[in-house]
């Protein structure tokens, strides 16, 4: 690996641009420890997976630029963009992360609100008399 890969990875409203190298395996996200800008555990094991998918948590430093989104969304977001920078890094990865499908685009967003409706979906209350 000659310095360093750049992928992106989407999920929702959120965008993260993901920076890949060798190295000890430090995450940072927005110039924070991935640990204390995602509090909850499994946001950081979402962050983890495909590095812990290819026995690489401690190989590659991964740096992070996130925005847009809830942190739920930006945790996903980072997970496909590691994943595809791992793939550019070994095509050999790609057949494990495959596997686990982390390198599926999710592309569900939010549904527009309909004409006639109070959301996507709910009606206005319905009253007989």
């Amino acid at each position: 690996m000659e310095k360093q890969k750049n992928t992106v990875g989407r999920r929702k409203e959120a965008v993260a641009r993901v920076y890949i190298s060798k190295g000890t395996g430090a995450i940072t996200v927005n110039d924070k420890d991935y640990k204390t800008y995602f509090p909850l555990v499994y946001l950081q094991n979402q962050v983890e997976l495909p590095l812990k998918t290819i026995e690489g948590l401690d190989k590659f430093d991964v740096k992070v630029n996130a925005n847009g989104g809830g942190i739920k969304g930006q945790a996903e977001a980072i997970k496909l963009g590691i994943a595809r920078a791992l793939c550019e890094v070994n095509a050999e990865f790609r057949p494990a992360l495959k596997a686990v499908g982390v390198l599926t685009r999710d592309s569900r967003g939010v549904e527009r609100k309909k004409p006639g409706k109070r959301k996507a979906r709910r009606s206005f209350q319905f009253s007989k008399r």
